[in-house]
């Protein structure tokens, strides 16, 4: 399983909960990212992602939200087009998409991250020790299950897409963010078990 054995997890009970298998493992969690040693150029980065039509409802209600955020806003919509495209205007910079090494480089040029809480984005986030502030997608029960659980260890806040507004991401610096995790695996001894005898 893609997460840590004890103590406090990214998962929580999507993989810690009795089970019958007596063969399970924990590999750490798992991420494409590697960690750079970059310098903050934005403020905020947004990255929206999912099913329409709640990934245009969410840029909708970021774009006005965020109107009145005072700094820079690195904005990324999720919509995968023939073409890379970047536009600007006021604060923000809006790119229709990023290739994953744009994304890794953005999330740690960024002082806060707002996306989604699907548990690939807590794990790269983790990852990179991120400051972020998460925003399940409605009826994905997965990712509310999860913010709900991050938010409620103080680690990092969330809210339902419809209760966004500016003043609640002032709520990040609260939270004491994502915990360091073992991300050295082992993994020769790993898979052992599938070398033959």
């Amino acid at each position: 399983m893609p997460d840590v054995a004890e103590g406090i997890n990214l998962s929580g009970k999507l993989s810690h909960e009795n089970s019958d298998l007596n063969n399970l493992k924990f590999i750490g969690p798992l991420t494409r990212f590697k960690k750079r040693n970059l310098s903050k150029k934005h403020d905020l980065l947004v990255v929206l992602s999912g099913p329409e039509p709640q990934r245009s409802l969410l840029e909708e209600k970021l774009r006005i939200e965020l109107a009145e955020f005072k700094g820079s806003i690195l904005f990324v919509k999720g919509l995968v087009e023939a073409e890379q495209k970047k536009a600007t205007q006021n604060n923000f910079t809006f790119y229709n998409y990023m290739e994953a090494e744009e994304l890794e480089i953005a999330i740690q040029e960024s002082d806060y991250i707002i996306c989604r809480s699907g548990y690939s984005s807590i794990m790269d986030l983790a990852f990179l020790g991120a400051k972020a502030f998460l925003i399940p997608t409605p009826g994905q029960f997965e990712q509310e299950y999860l913010a709900k659980k991050l938010k409620k260890e103080g680690s990092v806040p969330s809210c339902a897409q419809h209760k966004f507004t500016l003043d609640k991401l002032q709520k990040i610096d609260i939270y004491t963010g994502f915990r360091t995790y073992n991300y050295n695996q082992n993994w020769a001894e790993l898979f052992a078990c599938f070398q033959s005898k």
